[in-house]
């Protein structure tokens, strides 16, 4: 029989960079990422048939971007190298392990593309049923690539997936970065947030539970991901006017390496367990059954977890994400009730 996940395509644009983490000693080691790219690794680790579709550079890094896709099973829909160079990132860790990052992007491989290239991309993926964005595909500056793109998806009649991902640290002109990030959120689907990412777009609420909730009533998105670190994670659905609320946390203490990929393995479990379930549309979305939103929420902890246990973003597999979410505990809780 046909593993249902390979039934449908899902196609990540965004960036891909290199990582350079800083070190005790000074020195610095450089990781593949960039957080579209961990999603596009993550989705494939877990078995579904993933396309990255941004160009990478011929240069030695976009040369290890491209075999790192290859080994885990992702489709180049580029597979011209450009001559751009890579993105890079460096990164350095705080005590509590959480990475702060300066971007180096201006004249990118990732960046030399346009809409039509990316329509284009995607029309030519048989049986292509969901698309996923987000992080720097929203900063100032890309508006006007991904935002068409996203639309014609839409149009197209596909499930659109969207993390904010919000990097305030590095970006200027927040008004306009909170401007297309909500666009973005508002053309979507599925949304995935952090608390933090709440805090910089500046939603009302009574603690992130409740903001989550605004935001996901003012959009016509039927799920949402709301990520609280090492507190778990609750995953929100609308049914109509009313809002189900799960929420998922790991019954033991992580030991935490770092959390350089943990939101993009989250997600990619998230979406790599609905897709397990036969949910792959918007019509499916819309009518989400409880035992699966309470499965894929623990599928996505448990990805996540595995994820900060060791350094850089290293995805784990279906097999290795589904034995860890045995140790995930979740439970529905009212939705008025905020953190």
């Amino acid at each position: 029989m046909e593993n249902p996940r390979n039934l449908s395509f899902i196609a990540c644009a965004g960036e891909a960079l290199i990582d350079l983490i800083g070190k005790p000693d000074g020195s610095y080691e450089a990781c593949m990422g960039g957080a579209v790219f961990n999603l596009a690794r993550a989705l494939a680790c877990q078995g579904v048939n993933t396309y990255y579709l941004n160009p990478l550079s011929a240069d030695r890094f976009g040369r290890m971007l491209r075999a790192s896709l290859e080994a885990d099973g992702v489709h180049a829909a580029q597979s011209q190298a450009v001559a751009e160079v890579t993105s890079l990132a460096v990164v350095g860790l705080t005590a509590e392990g959480h990475p702060d990052y300066a971007f180096y992007r201006e004249k990118v491989a990732d960046r030399a593309t346009d809409a039509q290239s990316l329509i284009a991309a995607c029309s030519a993926i048989d049986k292509l049923g969901m698309v996923c964005t987000g992080a720097l595909a929203l900063a100032p500056g890309d508006e006007a690539l991904y935002l068409p793109w996203l639309q014609a998806q839409k149009r197209a009649g596909r499930l659109l997936v969207v993390d904010a991902n919000l990097r305030p640290s590095v970006v200027k002109d927040m008004a306009t970065y909170r401007s297309n990030v909500l666009a973005a959120l508002g053309l979507a689907h599925v949304l995935k947030v952090s608390d933090e990412d709440l805090a910089a777009l500046a939603v009302p609420g009574v603690g992130a539970l409740d903001s989550a909730q605004r935001l996901l009533q003012s959009c016509d998105a039927s799920v949402m991901a709301l990520t609280l670190g090492d507190k778990g994670a609750y995953l929100l659905a609308k049914y109509g006017a009313h809002v189900r609320v799960w929420r998922a946390q790991e019954t033991q203490a992580v030991q935490v390496v770092d959390t350089v990929g943990a939101g993009d393995c989250f997600l990619a479990g998230l979406l790599a367990a609905l897709c397990q379930a036969g949910v792959r549309s918007p019509a499916a979305l819309q009518a989400l059954d409880s035992a699966i939103a309470q499965a894929a929420l623990a599928h996505g902890v448990a990805s996540a977890s595995l994820c900060v246990m060791q350094r850089g973003c290293t995805p784990p597999s279906w097999q290795a994400a589904s034995a860890r979410a045995a140790q995930v505990q979740v439970e529905q809780v009212a939705p008025a009730q905020a953190v």
